[in-house]
């Protein structure tokens, strides 16, 4: 079965560089760390523009034009390179194995246990000391009939950072005419694991600014959330939004209730919450923010069964990003799609087992349009 497994992903791979694939960079490879450290661009003819680099996978920048045509950068980041080597929240990385939190970093395959590293106080997160966010992607671009797309592959042996399992990885980024960026994963695995990847940009649709998001308008597609500890683990139930702070089933400012005394709230220190979509498995909307003085909308589709919306409460203002701007609290947010954390310590929430018959597969879109004329 390894070998049937790993054929598919190679011809997945070989189609692509078929069709006016190019290996190399848009700039210069830079040696770093003994590695190559590369970034390509993708673009339409409306002149959106997004920048990715292969160490993480890491989107870089995300151009956009505002309600009265000018482009600017709406995801949080840096200006060189090299800067993401760094230490820093997850900006724009690929995250996995496994996206957010596995309690204690032990979750159980057919009564084996498995201990992952605890990297967020006692718990797991985004996929250990080395996720896929730590690790150089072969980079590959090529024009396609939706548009110009960057492919990223990565393999990922058995037991890097506890996981069973050669993983092997490809990463479609691909810019439509319509203003849309689509993100397709898709891996395979020679033992049964578990897997969750997820994209972790932290937007700010005014785009180069050291305003908050507070004022952004949220509109999520979510009748329940899951609710959590102290440490950030969910507790198994599902809550219904109604009559919290939690309820975005109606347009709101992010700031309206962040504020308001909730345990909840306090316990993820603002939002930090993964929201459970009111779908099935099809792309569908799960999210849609409007920022009222560029009038830029992005609206988020996904096969994902959640959605992680992150408030960027531990933004503190000591990272300096794109044009020296001290990053300050809650300045960016996330809409992370995924399945649930703590998923593989849950039987209830929606599985993240993967055999090796199987091929993962989940699709995940943020398109980018104006509103002219006010909310």
């Amino acid at each position: 079965m390894k070998k049937y497994t790993i054929l598919f992903i190679s011809i997945i791979l070989l189609i692509c560089n078929c069709q006016n694939l190019k290996t190399g960079s848009d700039e210069e490879g830079k040696i770093l760390n003994d590695q190559i450290l590369e970034s390509a661009t993708i673009s339409n003819g409306s002149g959106m523009e997004v920048k990715v680099i292969n160490y993480g996978g890491i989107i870089t920048s995300i151009k956009v034009p505002d309600k009265n045509g000018n482009f600017d950068d709406v995801v949080l980041g840096f200006d060189k390179m090299e800067d993401y080597l760094g230490e820093h929240p997850y900006f724009g990385a690929l995250i996995g194995r496994y996206g957010n939190r596995i309690a204690k970093g032990i979750f159980q395959i057919d009564g084996k246990i498995y201990q992952l590293a605890q990297n967020n106080n006692a718990n797991h997160l985004h996929g250990g000391i080395k996720g896929f966010d730590k690790v150089y992607w072969d980079i590959l671009k090529r024009k396609t009939d939706d548009g110009q797309q960057i492919i990223l592959q990565y393999e990922s042996r058995d037991m890097e950072e506890g996981y069973p399992g050669d993983l092997s990885i490809i990463v479609k980024y691909t810019v439509t005419e319509d203003n849309q960026l689509k993100i397709e994963y898709k891996a395979s695995t020679t033992k049964k694991t578990i897997v969750n990847l997820t994209n972790h940009s932290y937007f700010n649709l005014e785009g180069k600014s050291q305003n908050t998001i507070l004022d952004h308008k949220l509109t999520l597609n979510a009748n329940e959330f899951s609710p959590i500890d102290i440490s950030l683990i969910p507790n198994g139930i599902l809550q219904n939004v109604a009559g919290t702070p939690f309820d975005f089933t109606r347009e709101k400012s992010i700031g309206k209730d962040i504020l308001l005394e909730d345990e909840q709230l306090k316990f993820g220190g603002g939002y930090d919450h993964n929201f459970v979509l009111n779908k099935d498995k099809e792309l569908s909307l799960a999210a849609r923010v409007f920022e009222p003085t560029s009038g830029r909308i992005m609206e988020v589709f996904t096969t994902e069964p959640g959605i992680q919306f992150y408030s960027g409460n531990f933004l503190d203002g000591t990272l300096k990003g794109k044009d020296r701007i001290a990053y300050q609290y809650r300045s960016g947010f996330c809409l992370e799609t995924q399945h649930f954390p703590n998923s593989p310590n849950q039987p209830n929430f929606p599985t993240t087992i993967l055999h090796p018959e199987e091929i993962y597969e989940s699709t995940t879109i943020y398109k980018f349009s104006v509103l002219k004329k006010g909310p």
